[in-house]
């Protein structure tokens, strides 16, 4: 376990794993994204400067929040975010549909799939390869 500083408030906390961020200020940042989220249930085709201004949080999270798919927008908004992979519009997460399945088809692809035993036929032929062997001392 380590101390750190937390990126919110300054304070040091014992750091686990993830944001480096103190019990506090992650209770905060989930109130903020349950604003958020409220928020685009509500008004579902503001724009992205707006939603971060009313809920006084910045463009950059709320565009994490959606790359993390944790947030969505809806086909009548006007906000998407790029694919990283080609560029396309993407509603939620980091790449588009057609990309989510090419990388799928290539992961499976990547993943070989073991094969059967090969089984010997032993009958009455004996190897001398294939014998226990002692040494004289």
């Amino acid at each position: 376990m380590e101390v750190r500083n937390c990126r919110g408030c300054g304070r040091l906390f014992n750091y686990l794993h993830g944001q480096q961020l103190c019990p506090a200020c992650l209770a905060d940042l989930e109130e903020k994204f349950q604003n958020v989220k409220e928020f685009l249930r509500t008004y579902p085709k503001a724009p992205l400067n707006e939603i971060a201004e009313k809920n006084e949080v910045s463009v950059k999270q709320i565009k994490q929040w959606v790359r993390e798919e944790r947030l969505t927008f809806t086909e009548e908004s006007q906000i998407t975010l790029d694919c990283e992979m080609c560029g396309g519009k993407v509603l939620s997460g980091r790449f588009c549909d057609k990309c989510k399945t090419s990388l799928q088809h290539e992961l499976s692809g990547a993943i070989k799939r073991p094969s059967a035993p090969v089984k010997r036929e032993q009958k009455g032929v004996t190897s001398t390869k294939d014998r226990m062997r002692f040494l004289d001392s």
